[in-house]
């Protein structure tokens, strides 16, 4: 058992993953899911699972909510790992016998899929910071597109892939479009400014760079689906934002 490293999920809705993700986390021996008000069968789930502390709390944004959940956890080293995420049996081995260093921070390489199929163009591999210890850092207080403040710290890469899994239909693109949208509106209100002009060319030049340049289209049918996404994604961030904005005039 992996006894010296916390594992910290925070959650809200996740019933068609969770269950594939804490069954990779068998070898934790201290494993915190903090659910955010689910409304599905997540917190049913992960009741079956004798080393998970399941905490009900508020979302405060993500890199909020990740420090306050990792305050739950029994471990100063945290490992922080989205509800959709499932650990190879390389990584397991290797993070099993990882030499821990408080002058590290540890990062992991992330397989993107949509569905079942891997998503090579779109998406890549992500090279992320995910082991910390929370007495010498934490994550970023931002609330989307949060990280593991890394200053004055050497990087080292735990070896072997972790699986992700973001989205298992179309249905799951609009649902996290429209949240992760609002998120941005919401933080930068006043902040930034927006017009219709700016939603709108963010929008088709993000689409663009995601299908054509970054050669989206060779993910096929995947690809199209997740440019698409993108685009809308980035109108809705923009529009959303100036219809904020608008209110403080």
């Amino acid at each position: 058992m992996i006894k010296d490293i916390s594992c910290v999920i925070i959650v809200k809705d996740a019933a068609s993953t969770i269950a594939k993700t804490l069954d990779s986390l068998k070898d934790f021996s201290d494993v915190v899911v903090y659910d955010n008000g689910s409304t599905d069968a997540t917190m049913d789930i992960v009741k079956n699972y004798s080393n998970v502390n399941l905490v009900q709390g508020k979302f405060l944004g993500f890199g909020p909510t990740k420090n306050l959940a990792s305050t739950f956890a029994k471990n100063n080293w945290v490992f922080s790992l989205d509800a959709d995420e499932v650990l190879s049996d390389e990584f397991i081995k290797n993070i099993s016998n990882l030499a821990l260093d408080d002058k590290n921070i540890y990062t992991i390489l992330r397989q993107n899929y949509y569905k079942e199929i891997y998503v090579k163009h779109c998406w890549g591999n992500d090279l992320i910071a995910r082991l910390y210890n929370r007495t010498k850092t934490s994550f970023t207080n931002e609330k989307v597109h949060e990280k593991v403040i890394e200053k004055e710290f050497y990087i080292v890469q735990i070896k072997g892939y972790i699986l992700h899994y973001p989205y298992s239909n179309i249905t799951d693109f609009i649902i996290k479009l429209d949240r992760y949208s609002t998120i941005f509106a919401q933080d930068n209100i006043g902040k930034k400014s927006s017009s219709p002009s700016k939603a709108f060319f963010n929008a088709i030049f993000s689409f663009f760079k995601t299908y054509f340049l970054k050669k989206g289209f060779l993910d096929g049918y995947a690809g199209l689906v997740i440019a698409f996404s993108h685009m809308a994604t980035n109108f809705y961030k923009y529009i959303k934002l100036y219809e904020l904005n608008k209110k403080l005039d």
